[in-house]
């Protein structure tokens, strides 16, 4: 059920968070949000609240299938849809949600602002599915030298465009770099506003119908060391209080990985209308993403196990470190405050 833009923005006010942080809620979901009205029972809240982005994840296949209800009938689940990570940063900050969903920049800058959340999944590692994309007059890195290219601030998509444009040596200041929402990128492309974007599913592939040409994706940039991701983030006090409300929806969400790998092609028909594209298009979307489950989760190479934190926490402070140089934060921490925001002992 949609929570209603006002709603959300009433619980938010008062949230003292950094610039980067600060957002506005897409639209959706269901009623109050007021922490106040999150009680207990037993071991079990009377409600669950998921901050979620419409992409083609396990998160997403799960809330397609009610999977989360399933998982817990005495609790009323409610999902709200935010735009891009900033907006999911300061309803954590506002404790408008329990559970949220953010790129590993955000997230980031979240844990180096002193947000009380634990990263307890990855809910997929980016690939093609996030690019840059541009107008048929680009044909090089180059010649966006002077051009206006959109993309969402403090997202992946921004360290990732910021990352390129280091690579290649062009400095910022030679690139007229604009901060819009994704929706705002796709309206803004067909008013012809823009020349390019870093942007991601399903809105890179609205961006293709409309004649727009992928120069290189996250995938390439993987290869060169410029990785990022979607997580899960959990509360930290909803974590301690609930334990087993974690653990419970890092089931589910293994549930849907399971799904999609034995089942795809009614999970792709499910994801497809929450995307509102074609199942084929979905299929194509899904493709440029990595699911794991929460085992393949536990190796050194993504989260680790509470004894052996894994690599991700280093991904995290890069991110941060980026972060920094762009004066989005004043400082980053060390990278054992990262391997501390990892929480693996619920995987």
């Amino acid at each position: 059920m949609p929570l209603k833009r006002r709603e959300l923005l009433l619980g938010l006010l008062g949230a003292s968070v950094p610039v980067i942080l600060s957002s506005c809620v897409s639209e959706k979901t269901g009623s109050s949000s007021n922490p106040s009205s999150t009680t207990t029972t037993g071991t079990l809240p009377e409600k669950i609240r998921i901050g979620y982005q419409v992409i083609p994840n396990p998160e997403l296949l799960a809330k397609a299938l009610g999977l989360a209800d399933k998982a817990f009938p005495d609790a009323k689940v409610e999902y709200i849809s935010f735009d891009s990570g900033r907006d999911v940063n300061t309803a954590i900050a506002a404790k408008g949600i329990d559970f949220g969903a953010l790129g590993t920049v955000p997230a980031s800058v979240g844990i180096a602002s002193g947000l009380p959340y634990q990263v307890y999944f990855i809910l997929d590692v980016i690939g093609a599915a996030e690019a840059l994309i541009v107008k048929k007059d680009i044909k090089s890195i180059a010649d966006l030298k002077g051009k206006k290219v959109a993309t969402p601030f403090g997202s992946t998509a921004h360290f990732s465009l910021e990352s390129l444009l280091a690579l290649e040596n062009i400095p910022e200041k030679d690139v007229k770099i604009l901060d819009l929402q994704p929706p705002d990128i796709v309206a803004a492309w067909q008013r012809g506003d823009i020349d390019a974007s870093y942007v991601w599913q399903p809105n890179l592939s609205k961006l293709q119908k409309d004649g727009g040409t992928v120069l290189i994706s996250s995938a390439d940039l993987a290869k060169k060391g410029i990785i990022t991701a979607d997580l899960g983030v959990v509360r930290t006090e909803f974590a301690g209080q609930y334990p087993d409300v974690v653990k419970r929806y890092i089931a589910v969400l293994d549930e849907a990985v399971k799904t999609y790998r034995s089942d795809p092609e009614n999970a792709i028909k499910a994801l497809a209308k929450e995307l509102n594209i074609t199942p084929e298009e979905t299929a194509a979307a899904v493709k440029e993403l990595i699911w794991l489950d929460s085992s393949e989760q536990r190796s050194p190479k993504y989260l680790g196990t509470p004894d052996n934190p894994g690599d991700f926490a280093r991904i995290l402070k890069e991110s941060a470190d980026f972060a920094v140089n762009q004066k989005k934060i004043t400082s980053a921490p060390d990278l054992a405050t990262f391997q501390k925001s990892l929480l693996t002992k619920a995987l």
